[in-house]
């Protein structure tokens, strides 16, 4: 699946010509809006089949979009697709503006505390909210793994680097979910050459 990209989920039909509501997964409303090739990946399928997206339009104050497909002309037809994945290809991204990122693209990238170096975890999920909201897989070890990156940074400051590398926690490992507000302020840098997040958390807010 890493040659597709999720737009959207079919949710229920809608009416009693086949029409399928479609929680989307996209900013961008020509997903949903203007005709052209999608692609239907249906639950338990490993591979999605191409599929044409006759027109469609947005339910307003709900969230949600509702579009006619080819070939789907009826409500038993379109219940069959309930739960069903709506796609692109990879290729067929648009262009972002700066500080746009594609939802796909952060999942898996290593969070770095910019103030000391230390690995927090990894990006598991982005929750939509009026700031969005990196969730983050948080890991603590016994002996902190500090960033190569962030360690040349610091290194060019000062000389506490070496004493954060060595620097030994008591308890025992665990992991545990934090959210991460994904402002500027907070995550001043996405460094995907390196794969990786550097944020600048204020006090107390990776030990929630």
């Amino acid at each position: 699946m890493s040659e597709w990209i999720e737009i959207g989920k079919i949710v229920a039909p809608q009416g009693l010509k086949g029409d399928l509501r479609v929680y989307p997964s996209s900013d961008f409303p020509e997903r949903f809006t203007q005709p052209g090739k999608r692609w239907l990946l249906l639950p338990g399928q490993l591979e999605p089949r191409s599929i044409e997206l006759l027109r469609g339009r947005c339910l307003p104050n709900k969230g949600l979009y509702v579009i006619e497909l080819a070939g789907i002309e009826n409500r038993e037809q379109a219940e069959r697709l309930r739960n069903s994945q709506l796609l692109i290809e990879k290729g067929d991204r648009p262009q972002l503006e700066e500080d746009e990122f594609y939802v796909p693209d952060l999942i898996g990238l290593t969070v770095i505390n910019q103030l000391n170096g230390e690995t927090i975890g990894k990006v598991i999920n982005i929750i939509f909210a009026g700031n969005d909201l990196l969730e983050i897989e948080k890991t603590s070890t016994d002996t902190p793994i500090i960033s190569e990156v962030i360690e040349n940074k610091l290194s060019q400051k000062s000389n506490k680097s070496q004493h954060i590398k060595n620097k030994k926690k008591t308890q025992s490992p665990q992991s545990k979910n934090i959210l991460i507000p994904f402002v500027k302020e907070i995550v001043p840098i996405v460094n995907f050459e390196q794969n990786i997040i550097e944020i600048t958390p204020p006090e107390g807010l990776i030990d929630l």
